[in-house]
């Protein structure tokens, strides 16, 4: 049974509501298939498509893990259990803060910064054949991205303020 026909209708909950809840879920997961299968055909056998993205989301910056919890809103446990992954597996280097010994920084290493590129270049094929494969303009992706933009600030201020 569909997310949305589990739900009774005479709860008053709208139905387009519920569809954008389950469309945000599938995507979620197709990228993470997409990103799979980018893994999958250059030969990288040893990262998970979690893991790629976190390697994606770090880029060049140097951070904590509590910083890419913050921009990334990865949970605390899923990101511990990653990066010491990731580190075990050479993708990532850590080191000390010397401001705050407590504090350790991250950065990825020659290896990350080839996954990160080859998930750069994946974006960058697909963000040109959007329109002419997929039929989106730039019109389209902002307003998607404004409307997504309002959701994400809705359920942050839902939880912030208990309504």
């Amino acid at each position: 049974m569909a997310f949305a026909e589990s739900i009774d209708a005479s709860a008053g909950v709208r139905p387009d509501y519920l569809e954008m809840l389950q469309r945000v879920e599938r995507l979620h997961r197709q990228l993470l298939d997409v990103v799979k299968d980018e893994l999958d055909r250059t030969g990288i056998t040893d990262l998970t498509s979690v893991q790629a993205l976190l390697i994606f989301n770090i880029g060049d910056t140097v951070l904590t893990a509590g910083e890419l919890r913050t921009r990334g809103h990865y949970l605390g446990s899923n990101v511990s259990y990653n990066l010491k992954k990731l580190v075990d597996l050479g993708y990532i280097a850590q080191e000390r803060s010397e401001d705050d010994r407590r504090t350790v920084q991250i950065s990825l290493t020659e290896a990350g910064l080839a996954v990160r590129d080859r998930l750069e270049h994946l974006f960058a094929r697909q963000s040109e054949a959007l329109e002419p494969s997929g039929g989106l303009t730039e019109e389209h992706m902002a307003a998607t991205n404004t409307a997504l933009t309002r959701i994400e600030r809705f359920w942050t201020d839902h939880i912030r303020f208990r309504l």
